[in-house]
């Protein structure tokens, strides 16, 4: 932790006996702790914050030097110190970061005088705990009554920090254990018995909540959970959710730049959000949204109640790539429409191949369709499913009505996709084109396997010396680093393919034995200095001398089925085979209404 010296503070007594750190110049912004900690836990951020801000970290009545709260304390006795400093101090307005229990009182101060808050960062908030959850909390501060025992701080402390302790953590461990041993035991006891039950004080007053807010916790925080975090974002007119990957609860002490950093940057009102648009990757970006085929996706939210939301759309679509937006349909009589029309945002998960049954589940009416899938929450609180081949976490842009549909257009926060093959819908049925990878490797080494790569309506080729022309191909799918292979041949002449569906499998009439796989796919272009590597209109593919007439075939079927926008699989060998079609017969009507 960042070591403010003490010269650099204020030390200070209100006349009620509230106890104080002043430190900076310029806004003012008060930071309130949660249970257990005192105003010293805030070294880290007034260190990074002192130049441009002027900053008023209190301790909460019963913690540090201030006076105890009443026995039977409310949120109400904690807002009014704090309001009581802020007038002593002569501030009109500030703006208010709070952890924990500090984030309940930053919440009723905002709610209880609106004129005094600009803007309100609750870090790592409670709100309506589940029942598990809410009776463990509770049990806790049953048991207060030995509050000091080495035992008890050390579960508190491996519930905040993990146990075994990593070793980075060390330091900020040793600062939230020094506090906990040095806190008042009966202020601890009657702080921590309000905060276990105030999680649903402001469960029906965020709705008129004034200032802008930001709610933000981390992904691994078991009590102050993302979920939580969502649904208070969601009520709150001006509210955000911002979740950081792999964080705990004291995240505040364990990952202080990164945790400061979206601080300020919603202090300061420089941007609309703190995670304010992302500096994309075009490129990469175009790629993540090319993992889409004709679509099958689950979109998923979080509802007011703090429960997981999600169906099954074929609806989906790129819309812009600056600002990145995209927009997905859903039914205005499906069951989550009132979730999804009325949230902040929403995740569009992309399935695989490998995900139909999840397709299946989210768009039918089981009760709870999440219990089947494994998901984690996303930056912004929304569910993103795991295994998926894409998944783009968004902000609500803009609502739409759309006749019998609304129509959901998302800014994109966060994104990411891997290379899994896409489950595709057309026609009213499931596609699965894809040959994977794992068959090809299973299968004979002496397996031809080609590509017909395309680029803006030009299709590569290799020229021999000869003046013929042939397509990519080689033994077996391979490595890069395999000169044999497929991907060994591309690697050789720095050609940057991507290999898409299945085109044609078929058998040598002379040798059964020998098999030939052809994909489609797509490339950025040669960017080789090869000068045998060529790009060929496709209207032009049927002058080119191509040796093998099964690979002429092959090609004329191609620019065929491309003009008519219908590809099939053509099995059978080089003589005679079939065409199938890709489609599978599929019960599940996709179009939104989950």
């Amino acid at each position: 932790m960042a070591d403010v010296a003490a010269s650099a503070w204020v030390r200070g007594i209100a006349p009620d006996g509230t106890g104080f750190i002043r430190a900076g110049s310029g806004t003012p912004v008060l930071l309130i702790h949660g249970v257990g900690m005192n105003a010293t836990i805030w070294q880290d951020q007034i260190a990074s914050m002192k130049d441009r801000h002027d900053l008023i970290a209190v301790d909460m009545l019963g913690h540090g030097t201030s006076p105890l709260p009443p026995e039977n304390a409310a949120l109400s006795d904690f807002a009014e110190q704090a309001l009581r400093l802020l007038d002593h101090l002569g501030l009109a307005s500030v703006s208010i970061v709070g952890h924990s229990m500090g984030a309940l009182v930053a919440l009723e101060i905002a709610l209880r005088a609106p004129s005094r808050v600009r803007s309100i960062v609750c870090l790592n908030a409670v709100f309506r705990r589940p029942e598990a959850l809410a009776q463990a909390v509770r049990e806790r501060a049953a048991a207060l009554g030995t509050h000091g025992d080495p035992s008890a701080i050390a579960a508190t402390l491996a519930r905040w920090f993990g146990d075994p302790l990593p070793e980075s953590l060390a330091g900020a461990a040793a600062t939230a254990r020094a506090a906990l041993e040095g806190v008042d035991p009966e202020g601890y006891a009657r702080t921590y018995r309000l905060f276990a039950h105030a999680d649903a004080e402001h469960a029906y007053a965020l709705a008129g909540l004034a200032a802008p807010a930001l709610f933000m916790t981390g992904s691994d925080d078991s009590n102050s959970t993302p979920a939580m975090s969502a649904a208070m974002a969601r009520l709150a007119p001006h509210g955000q959710c911002l979740v950081l990957g792999g964080e705990r609860h004291m995240m505040a002490m364990a990952s202080p730049e990164k945790v400061t950093h979206h601080i300020s940057a919603f202090v300061d009102a420089e941007a609309a959000t703190p995670q304010a648009d992302l500096a994309f990757d075009s490129g990469e970006f175009r790629r993540a949204l090319g993992s889409f085929l004709t679509g099958v996706t689950i979109v998923t939210t979080i509802s007011a109640e703090g429960e997981p939301r999600g169906f099954t759309a074929n609806s989906f679509t790129s819309v812009s790539l600056e600002p990145p937006l995209v927009l997905v349909c859903i039914a205005k009589k499906a069951l989550g429409h009132s979730a999804f029309s009325t949230s902040k945002g929403f995740a569009i998960n992309i399935l695989s191949e490998s995900q139909k049954a999840h397709s299946g589940i989210f768009a039918s009416k089981a009760a709870d369709k999440f219990a089947s899938v494994a998901w984690q929450p996303g930056q912004t609180g929304n569910p993103l499913i795991d295994g998926s081949v894409a998944v783009f976490d968004c902000a609500m842009q803009q609502l739409v009505d759309a006749g019998d549909h609304s129509i959901l257009i998302g800014r994109v926060r966060d994104f990411s996709h891997n290379g899994a093959q896409p489950l595709g819908y057309c026609r009213g049925t499931y596609v699965t084109p894809g040959l994977s990878q794992e068959a090809l490797a299973a299968a004979p080494p002496d397996t031809e396997v080609g590509a017909i790569l395309e680029n803006d309506g030009r299709v590569l080729f290799f020229e021999t010396s000869d003046g013929f022309h042939e397509l990519p191909a080689g033994r077996g799918l391979g490595t890069p680093k395999d000169a044999r292979s497929l991907k060994g041949s591309l690697a050789a002449r720095t050609i940057d393919a991507q290999l898409g569906f299945l085109f044609a499998v078929w058998d040598d009439a002379a040798d059964p034995s020998r098999t030939h796989v052809y994909y489609r796919g797509t490339v950025d272009g040669p960017h080789s200095d090869d000068r045998h590597v060529r790009l060929v209109d496709i209207e032009k593919i049927a002058d080119l001398r191509i040796a093998d007439p099964a690979v002429r075939s092959m090609l004329a079927r191609y620019a065929r089925e491309r003009m008519e926008d219908a590809f099939g699989v053509y099995v059978g060998n080089e003589v005679e085979g079939e065409v199938r079609p890709l489609a599978k017969p599929s019960p599940v009507l996709l179009s939104g209404r989950g």
